[in-house]
């Protein structure tokens, strides 16, 4: 998917954006470490007559690494100003949930409706967390790069082992149960995505916002909400879903019995598909 990374500059803050497609306005924050080039889900929104906007979230790519959220919001406003866009779909993924739940809690007026896909919703991984040491080890600016650059190049000498090697860190299941539940796209698209995944600052950011309580935030929420994850998700367990439809005012949840947490790949990817076009199409912008 070819796309032109634009940025821009707010006082002593850079932000770095996509502008992808033509049609109504989807904002996209982005799971952990990615960035404002992110391809999963988008084909389907681009085919479907939507304009996607993915600005790189705090600390990843070139956007400037500013640690408080609510700061970093109104950046994102400020963007949406800048390409003179009034109302946005927003679609809030993996380590990016909280951005989604205060932006849409901040700036309800901008907001049409609220995705959350796999999406963290409460405080996440804790600093004794042997996931948590890991990741501040392995993906902290000094290293990120040579550790992303070691999984992509073994991942394309050997695309089927690292496959099955990594699939137990996204899902719950058995390799057996994971099996059934992929396409033949599945282990392609694996691989892309482990070409394109970098840390930079971003993903350590990540893991200190996830600690907050964002319970205010979510009860403020008043657009439409759809919740999409899998049951069988290891990377935010489904306490995130009941959180976020307990406390959103008449929040709905997709919960299928697909593979794990990456919703986009495998054979249960179209019904997540279906289902979000359909709540898109049932929240219009009219502007």
């Amino acid at each position: 998917m070819d796309r032109k990374v634009k940025r821009l500059s707010v006082g002593e803050i850079t932000l770095e954006y996509t502008v992808v497609g033509k049609g109504v306005n989807i904002l996209v924050f982005h799971g952990g470490h990615s960035s404002c080039i992110e391809e999963f889900g988008y084909q389907t929104l681009l085919s479907s007559g939507y304009s996607v906007i993915t600005p790189s979230r705090a600390g990843y790519g070139k956007t400037s690494p500013v640690q408080d959220l609510k700061k970093m919001c109104g950046i994102y406003q400020a963007l949406l100003d800048h390409l003179q866009i009034k109302k946005v779909h927003i679609i809030a993924v993996s380590a990016g949930g909280p951005t989604g739940v205060c932006f849409a809690a901040m700036f309800p007026d901008r907001v049409a409706s609220l995705t959350l896909q796999s999406a963290v919703t409460k405080p996440w991984l804790k600093p004794q967390d042997k996931e948590y040491k890991l990741g501040r080890r392995i993906f902290k600016p000094s290293v990120e790069k040579k550790t992303w650059n070691m999984i992509a190049l073994i991942n394309n000498i050997l695309p089927r082992t690292t496959f099955k090697l990594m699939l137990p860190s996204f899902s719950k299941l058995r390799f057996s149960e994971i099996r059934e539940r992929l396409d033949e796209k599945s282990l392609e698209e694996f691989r892309k995505m482990n070409n394109r995944q970098r840390s930079y600052s971003g993903f350590l950011i990540d893991l200190e916002q996830s600690q907050t309580d964002y319970t205010n935030e979510l009860r403020s929420i008043r657009a439409p909400t759809l919740i999409q994850h899998s049951k069988n998700d290891s990377v935010v367990p489904l306490t995130h879903v009941e959180q976020a439809q307990s406390c959103i005012p008449h929040a709905e949840a997709n919960v299928l019995d697909s593979w794990g947490h990456l919703i986009w790949i495998g054979q249960h990817a179209r019904h997540f598909d279906e289902r979000l076009l359909h709540f898109l199409s049932s929240n219009q912008i009219y502007e």
